[in-house]
């Protein structure tokens, strides 16, 4: 099986890329079940790349359904280093129009019940979060979505409520009375489990309406956000062929190294199981301390 160091999550649409060679699709197993979907793989600019529809060929798995945990570990498995998440958003701000792109930079987290970390079942680990949106990743969608010509505003606030359904208009307008800039369903847990994975995770989000708090624009709509998504999936595609080669070969970013003091738990204390299903993620670091223990 090949391996990828470009991961990308996307939505409808955007499933592979013109131009990918030595194209796969595999489909993977996880201790955390199986993802969204069979993920393809193949090679860009002569870069390993992984797609992985977030919402399943067809759209079929509602946001609060969604498998972040197997997808994430899924995307680790194969190598990947870097995900690109692709999504539509709604804009909370006037200077944020329909079809606008925003790369942001912050998180508010709004969802409930949804799983967002790999760590219980007898091991804590505390990530830093501060900054929850890779800088690297996203200081180069910025630049290659100028570079591609599209309309795009570099930081801002993504509030990732819980869904399915849209904002109430007075959630809408707290939601902007916060600061918010953009709200959509998807980037939580995502970026979260990314970064326990040690993995570099960056937002492409999409504005394709203002929510409900604008007057003079219709209420959102589901055929309204589908609609301005596909038109967005030819920009999304070339600024992700702009971004592959500029990259780093190699990662210098905290997101590379976040769990190395994270981990808290004594490895003599942590369940056997747990080790096997978080060795991928944490074998690295259990090593020398079962060793020295």
């Amino acid at each position: 099986m090949s391996t990828a160091k470009i991961g990308v999550i996307g939505g409808s649409g955007l499933y592979r890329m013109e131009g990918m060679t030595d194209v796969e699709e595999v489909k993977l197993s996880t201790p955390f079940g199986e993802p969204s979907e069979a993920i393809t793989l193949g090679r860009l600019e002569g870069i390993g790349i992984a797609f992985l529809p977030r919402h399943g060929v067809g759209h079929r798995i509602s946001p609060s359904e969604l498998p972040a945990r197997a997808n994430i570990y899924a995307l680790k498995s194969l190598g990947v280093e870097w995900i690109i998440s692709v999504s539509a958003v709604g804009s909370l701000k006037e200077e944020i129009q329909p079809p606008d792109l925003v790369v942001p930079d912050q998180l508010i987290d709004r969802t409930r019940g949804r799983a967002s970390s790999f760590f219980g079942n007898g091991i804590v680990a505390h990530v830093a979060f501060a900054q929850p949106f890779c800088p690297v990743l996203s200081q180069a969608l910025f630049q290659s979505a100028i570079r591609a010509g599209a309309r795009v505003h570099q930081g801002g606030t993504y509030l990732a409520m819980e869904g399915p359904q849209f904002s109430t208009r007075a959630e809408s307008r707290l939601y902007r009375s916060w600061g918010a800039d953009i709200i959509g369903m998807t980037a939580l847990p995502e970026a979260k489990l990314a970064r326990e994975a040690e993995i570099c995770y960056a937002t492409l989000a999409f504005a394709s309406d203002y929510d409900c708090w604008h007057p003079g624009y219709d209420t959102v709509t589901t055929k309204l956000i589908l609609s301005n998504m596909q038109k967005g999936i030819d920009t999304a595609k070339r600024i992700i062929r702009l971004t592959l080669p500029s990259l780093p070969q190699v990662r210098t970013c905290p997101c590379a190294s976040a769990l190395k003091d994270a981990i808290i738990t004594s490895p003599k204390y942590i369940p056997e199981k747990t080790k096997r299903d978080l060795a991928l993620l944490i074998g690295k670091y259990l090593s020398g301390k079962e060793n020295a223990s």
